[in-house]
């Protein structure tokens, strides 16, 4: 990186472990894209009222040539990250994939899928009207009940198949289109 990567933590003290796991993985998001001009990185503690310990959040700022880049993992009620170990893990994956689509189409590729990507449902919050599809490259993606075809939200479970649309939301990947494959699910469009 050409300028000085900064690591805020917040409501937490530094910890020098922790640092070291960022500035590491601030190393290989230069292997992603190169153009990388700045990095700022900060780790957040929130303590919860009816819980033992702390949840964790990881924003990272990564400003390229003509954008800033920003990836926000939020802790939620339904999937905390109790470990700030796993919630740098999952913000640097969630960068890595940014940067990989950033640097894509600034060379102008474009992608060569034969029809939409194909999931499953990995996680599913029917109360919440909303889930998460693992890809087929193992990321998750988010969808809200909403996007799901044929009013099929009600169908589906955890590793029901999909085919979905992706687009990037404001907080990383997020499906606009998902259609179950298979049985009732109309998941087959024409040509």
């Amino acid at each position: 990186m050409k300028l000085p990567l900064q690591i805020t933590f917040r409501d937490m003290p530094p910890s020098e472990s922790v640092a070291r796991e960022v500035r590491e993985k601030a190393e290989k998001l230069d292997e992603v894209y190169e153009g990388i001009l700045s990095c700022r990185v900060a780790i957040e503690s929130e303590s919860r009222r009816r819980h033992q310990g702390n949840v964790y959040r990881v924003r990272i700022d990564m400003t390229v040539p003509g954008e800033e880049v920003v990836f926000g993992r939020e802790a939620s009620e339904h999937h905390p990250h109790e470990d700030v170990y796993v919630a740098v893990r999952d913000a640097f994956d969630g960068a890595r994939r940014l940067l990989q689509e950033y640097g894509a189409r600034q060379r102008g590729d474009v992608k060569t899928h034969v029809g939409p990507p194909h999931g499953r449902v990995a996680r599913i919050f029917p109360e919440s009207g909303y889930g998460f599809l693992e890809a087929a490259d193992g990321y998750d993606v988010y969808f809200h009940k909403n996007s799901v075809l044929n009013n099929g939200f009600t169908r589906l479970a955890v590793g029901t198949e999909v085919r979905y649309e992706e687009e990037l939301g404001e907080k990383g990947p997020q499906a606009s289109t998902v259609a179950i494959v298979g049985k009732g699910g109309h998941g087959h469009r024409a040509a």
